[in-house]
């Protein structure tokens, strides 16, 4: 069974976007872009194992998901991307995240 990665962030299209650049990668990407759609994400599919959260959300969200995240998931990572790379930066980021090995034995190549 491939990994699930759930990818937050303010701007769909980026998510979107991200998804389909790597869709190569044996993962399953999932999305969700605002407080509800984590929470629903995080208690309908129990093989997540990852959050990646991009940088367009302001520092009280991110701070909010954090916490839900880690309260409902202990267990899962979460990976914060700089805003300074902007919203172009969240495929490369992600691609880095996978890389590092961070997903077990995900063959990225």
């Amino acid at each position: 069974m491939n990994p699930v990665v759930l990818l937050v962030g303010k701007l769909p299209n980026v998510i979107g976007d991200v998804a389909r650049e790597l869709d190569h990668l044996p993962i399953r990407w999932l999305g969700a872009h605002d407080h509800g759609e984590v929470i629903r994400q995080l208690d309908t599919e129990p093989d997540i194992c990852c959050v990646i959260m991009g940088g367009s959300l302001d520092d009280e969200m991110r701070g909010d998901l954090i916490s839900v995240i880690a309260m409902k998931r202990p267990d899962v990572c979460i990976h914060i991307k700089d805003r300074e790379s902007g919203p172009e930066g969240m495929a490369p980021f992600v691609r880095r995240v996978v890389d590092g090995g961070l997903l077990g034995s995900v063959q990225t190549a």
